[in-house]
């Protein structure tokens, strides 16, 4: 089988390409490319064509290491009609990747169940299982249930905590307000410890991510006025990812000096953050990350409970290399080197957040 990568300019006939194909993810979009244009990485697309007929779509991220070496990443890619197509794609990456570029890594965008029933392919083709760089372990919802089915699917306590949220009056739906989300998302990095890229690359990705044909979009929980739990959305075709947010506490006291009750604000986000999604047609809902391994001392095991109350549907995003060069082994262990000593130095541990 032969493959031809056909570059393209044109982002309304890419994303439409990318909206289209059954395996895909918003992280192929055009506008997350251009996020992140914002730290330095260069975004070039192509459409994937066999015989003439456009079966992918791929978005690659050339990122500079050192003078004469680079790597190509597809984030959350490539977007294909068959997972068959992998290792065609890797010999047309090869006729068009540069001299310098030395690695190339995908993220397939089809889920794999984390209950062991589907074994993980340790290849495809000469790609070979890696270490991904978006999260590898996530949670999805299926949207296609009706409403009343998907909330006795929840845990016994989200229903709890969303009557509670709802009978206290908390608000929680799309939201215009950058500012509230932005407060919310900083402040829980800083809880964390968790970093986050310049203010530009969220603003970019909003705004990039709505003008091609995908969406990007904030939701926030509302208890009497006040934002206590967002997050930022890219979606795309039938899916939609909960890519960034968090949650502060309400520290405002009523006049009689009497502090506010707690509204279950977070619960109430993913609840109608699930319901926003299936009513504007999207049948996947992806909570975005979680640990591959549970620690109940890490702030992220507190992320993993909240989120697996709402769906109990584990699933593996496994990445793949594919080296271009000599150099690739001995890149690949100092980018190891280079994320460990970035944990070190904003965590005080050498183990990734998820």
């Amino acid at each position: 089988m032969r493959l031809t990568l056909v570059p393209t300019t044109d982002a309304r006939v890419y994303d439409d390409a990318v909206r289209s194909l059954p395996i895909t993810s918003a992280l192929q979009g055009w506008g997350y490319g251009e996020a992140r244009r914002v730290l330095g990485q260069v975004p070039v697309r192509f459409l994937i064509q066999r015989n003439g007929k456009t079966v992918g779509a791929l978005q690659l991220l050339r990122k500079r290491l050192v003078p004469g070496f680079s790597t190509l990443y597809a984030p959350r890619g490539p977007a294909l009609e068959s997972l068959d197509l992998l290792p065609a794609v890797a010999e047309a990456v090869r006729k068009v990747a540069r001299p310098t570029d030395a690695l190339l890594k995908i993220e397939p965008p089809s889920p794999i169940p984390a209950d062991d029933s589907v074994p993980v392919p340790g290849e495809y083709g000469p790609f070979r299982r890696a270490e991904s760089e978006q999260p590898e372990h996530t949670i999805l919802a299926d949207l296609t249930r009706s409403e009343d089915e998907l909330f006795s699917g929840l845990h016994s306590m989200a229903r709890r905590n969303v009557r509670a949220a709802q009978k206290l009056g908390v608000v929680a739906g799309r939201d215009d307000d950058f500012e509230a989300f932005w407060e919310i998302f900083t402040a829980t990095n800083e809880r964390a410890k968790l970093g986050a890229f310049p203010r530009a690359y969220y603003e970019t990705m909003l705004r990039e991510g709505n003008a091609h044909g995908g969406e990007a979009y904030i939701v926030l929980s509302r208890y009497e006025g006040k934002a206590l739990a967002g997050g930022f959305f890219l979606a795309m075709g039938t899916g939609t990812y909960y890519l960034f947010g968090g949650s502060v506490r309400d520290e405002r006291t009523h006049a009689d000096g009497t502090p506010y009750k707690d509204a279950k604000a977070p619960d109430a986000f993913y609840w109608n953050a699930m319901l926003d999604a299936k009513r504007r047609g999207y049948t996947l809902f992806d909570f975005w990350g979680i640990p591959r391994r549970l620690d109940e001392d890490k702030h992220s095991f507190g992320v993993f409970k909240m989120k697996l109350k709402f769906s109990e549907q584990r699933v593996w995003y496994p990445a793949y290399d594919l080296n271009l060069n000599a150099a690739a082994p001995a890149i690949v262990k100092a980018l190891r080197w280079r994320k460990t000593q970035n944990n070190l130095r904003k965590r005080g541990s050498a183990e990734d957040v998820l």
